[in-house]
């Protein structure tokens, strides 16, 4: 038996910041699609530090499926360099579910992440973030050049 999709993104880069708009519930047709998506994008976010900015809209939540497919596309983001995700949810009847299988997700993969309410918050810390990671990569990059 062949699925549909359920659940609709979009993806766009901002400097070093890949941002994602989202809105569900996702199964796993949706999700690898967004996986082959996002593969595209990442190759141009290489280079420096990078992190996403990702809004749910609605009741975004995953098939289990769907969840793990996101598990191999956070460690595929990991391997080209994204350092960090913002979360906002938006509107959401079933927010703490879909705060626990980011949770879940993220904490398997070890990034560093965190789920805001609105955007400006969340653009603000991911963007701080970024720049002290940049900042500590120079300093390395500094002490290597002297040692």
């Amino acid at each position: 038996m062949e699925y549909s999709a359920h659940g609709r993104y979009v993806i766009e880069q901002q400097d070093n910041i890949m941002l994602v708009d989202a809105q569900g519930p996702f199964n796993e047709v949706t999700a690898a699609q967004y996986h082959q998506d996002i593969k595209l994008l990442t190759e141009k976010m290489t280079g420096e530090p990078w992190g996403s900015l990702i809004t749910f809209r609605g009741n975004s939540i995953f098939t289990p499926e769907a969840e793990q497919q996101l598990w191999e596309t956070t460690q595929y983001r990991q391997k080209k360099g994204m350092i960090a995700i913002a979360v906002v949810i938006l509107n959401s009847t079933y927010a703490d579910t879909q705060q626990m299988q980011l949770q879940r997700i993220y904490h398997n993969c070890q990034i560093e992440f965190h789920v805001f309410s609105e955007s400006e918050s969340a653009a603000t810390w991911l963007n701080d973030f970024i720049e002290q990671a940049k900042v500590l990569k120079n300093r390395q990059k500094k002490r290597t050049r002297v040692n």
